[in-house]
């Protein structure tokens, strides 16, 4: 049987921080990041599914989210400002987005390869799912920058100003459920969300 290199790729993900150009109180790495824009894409899914009559299937949409950022570990996580400095750099990123997502499914056994590639090449997800994924990403990178807030790091104050502007572009029914249900608590110390526990 030949080797594949693929999940030794992956993961390599714990080892490219987020947010490089940033001082941080606790850094983040492209991994963990991956688990909790899954586990929102997750709810926003079934939110929108359960409150608003949407047809999603937030099982799959999870796996998308799970994969979103494995072309970084080819590619590196390229600083936001620098990615959409301006059109012609965005556009040759997304191309090279591509190329990364390919070679990673190119890795996969042939046999398995059907299996990952809609995982990965962003290309086959739909335009819906694609904008489950989005909401998520921008909410957890909003939840960043309310945790590094409420560090004392001053730092994330125009992150968070462009975040805001970003969550309202991608607005949603279910998005405005989610800032509602959940944000708020990330705003409290573990004292405060531990109040109501019985442990």
């Amino acid at each position: 049987m030949k080797q594949s290199h693929f999940f030794a790729y992956l993961s390599r993900l714990k080892l490219i921080n987020r947010w490089p150009l940033m001082r941080n109180v606790r850094t983040e790495n492209v991994s963990e990041h991956s688990l909790q824009v899954a586990m929102v894409a997750h709810v926003l899914a079934a939110i929108k599914n359960r409150k608003f009559g949407g047809q999603t299937n937030p099982e799959h949409i999870a796996l998308l989210a799970m994969y979103h950022d494995t072309s970084e570990v080819l590619t590196g996580d390229l600083p936001t400002p620098v990615k959409y400095f301006n059109s012609q750099i965005a556009q040759e990123y997304k191309a090279i987005e591509k190329i990364a997502q390919q070679k990673l499914v190119d890795m996969v056994p042939e046999e398995l390869q059907d299996i990952f590639a809609p995982f990965i090449d962003e290309s086959r997800w739909s335009d819906e799912e694609k904008a489950i994924v989005k909401q998520a990403d921008a909410l957890c990178a909003y939840l960043k920058c309310l945790e590094e807030l409420s560090a004392g790091n001053n730092e994330f104050l125009l992150a968070k100003t462009r975040l805001e502007k970003t969550l309202q572009e991608r607005r949603s029914a279910e998005m405005d459920y989610f800032m509602a249900v959940f944000v708020p608590s990330f705003h409290l110390s573990l004292d405060e969300i531990s109040q109501d526990s019985p442990l």
